[in-house]
């Protein structure tokens, strides 16, 4: 094999005496080892500098390469599959005044393990098998709706959200957030919705790790140190449990599939996505930093500001403010993560061919809305090498105007939210990848 040019040269000698890596069983260099790549890394070019140019390739050998490098360097592992027995507990076909059923379904591990409590909204009428979009809320299911028939949630919760005491869910917790979740016209539109809780599968708390990753440590505190688990891989993990059921129910199209989410829920989305190709689409709602923007914060963005902080964020303030959505190894790159061997472009790859929304707001900086425009640009040259447009726009379009080519990017007003206008936004790119008329 042909040793590469440039700056891997000097990394290529010392990487192939470890032994080239395609596989997270294998050994990764350490992150001081790596060489500084300033611009986003070619999602084409192999960490031994070969080049990518066919499909076989890229479906062989690099995909299986940047899976392996996401796992070891930021996210951690994503925790093996595990049987989860689906229970369900109730099915009205009366939700929303008869134009929807609601199923109440439990994924339960067993032997002490995690139970996600999944809620399935339905329509009732409208063309069969429906597309179903796939989220994960971080104040409970019961949030999204107040049909008092929608159990509380059963884990830690954010005291900000509504209704929420002691970091637990009381009855004024409902529908706490229902106006951004316009069940009604989801099914006016022939769409499905399943939701499930994030601290059914881990709680979002840097200082105590309570859910899957307790478990598989088996109580051994050693085993399961908060700072180094990777939350967001974990609830990636939820995602694909919970699609694990939906390519099961017959009144879902297994083959649309969504994954949508907001902010570390986006993150999540994108991940999840990433590593399961059931999912056929998705849509990171301003997931920024650690998602859907780059690691390589450009300089006039993470100049410190009057207020000592960045415009954007950057990888040292999330690993400082998050320790627990991250691995370790991720911690390494806070001063120097031109030395990451990818960049969220590469994770945007590894969903090709298949379709991805960055939707953003305005005044939302501290996302980084440019830079994931520049993300989608740097991933387009892997769709066109898999035979399909790639991202349509040359330049970030103007707000409100959606760009619904197979990368797609959105851009509104306002700030860092999920709204029911954005729901309407994520529907019509949804209609447009999946063939559905509106």
């Amino acid at each position: 094999m042909k040793a590469p040019r440039g700056p891997f040269r000097l990394f290529f000698a010392t990487f192939c005496l470890i032994g080239c890596v395609t596989t997270p069983n294998q050994t990764f260099p350490d992150a001081a080892a790596l060489p500084a790549q300033p611009g986003l890394p070619d999602p084409l070019v192999m960490m031994d500098g070969r080049r990518v140019t066919t499909r076989e390739q890229w479906e062989r050998q690099r995909r299986p390469e940047l899976k392996a490098l996401f796992q070891h360097y930021m996210y951690g592992a994503i925790p093996k599959p595990v049987k989860m027995e689906a229970k369900t507990l109730a099915e009205h076909r009366d939700f929303l005044d008869g134009k929807a059923t609601l199923k109440l379904i439990a994924l339960v591990a067993g032997g002490g393990g995690p139970s996600i409590d999944l809620m399935l909204v339905v329509p009732n009428n409208g063309p069969r098998p429906a597309p179903v979009f796939l989220a994960m809320n971080f104040c409970g299911n019961h949030a999204i709706t107040s049909d008092s028939r929608v159990p509380l949630a059963r884990g830690w919760l954010y005291n900000s959200c509504k209704g929420c005491t002691n970091n637990a869910a009381t009855e004024a917790a409902r529908g706490g957030q229902a106006q951004d979740w316009p069940l009604a016209r989801l099914i006016e539109r022939g769409y499905a919705l399943a939701s499930f809780c994030s601290s059914d599968v881990d709680s979002d708390r840097k200082e105590v790790s309570d859910g899957i990753y307790q478990w598989l440590a088996g109580g051994d505190a050693a085993r399961n140190n908060p700072t180094n688990r990777g939350s967001i891989a974990a609830w990636a993990w939820g995602f694909h449990r919970c699609v694990d059921y939906l390519v099961t129910d017959h009144d879902l199209d297994a083959k649309r599939i969504a994954a949508v989410g907001h902010s570390r829920n986006g993150k999540t989305a994108l991940l999840a996505a990433a590593f399961d190709e059931r999912i056929a689409l998705s849509i990171p709602h301003q997931a920024g930093c650690g998602g859907t923007a780059p690691n390589r914060v450009a300089p006039a963005l993470r100049a410190p500001q009057s207020n000592g902080r960045p415009i954007a964020e950057t990888t040292v303030v999330i690993n400082q403010s998050f320790p627990h959505w991250f691995n370790g190894e991720f911690k390494k790159f806070d001063s120097a993560p031109e030395r990451l061997p990818f960049d969220q472009n590469a994770l945007v790859a590894l969903c090709a061919p298949r379709p991805v929304l960055f939707s953003n707001a305005q005044e939302d900086q501290w996302a980084n809305p440019s830079g994931q425009f520049e993300v989608l640009q740097a991933a387009d040259p892997i769709y066109r090498l898999l035979g399909v447009e790639g991202l349509a726009a040359k330049a970030m379009p103007p707000q409100r105007q959606l760009v619904d080519s197979r990368l797609g990017y959105y851009i509104r007003e306002g700030k860092h939210s999920m709204t029911a206008d954005d729901w309407e936004v994520f529907m019509n790119f949804a209609d447009r990848q999946f063939g559905k008329k509106p």
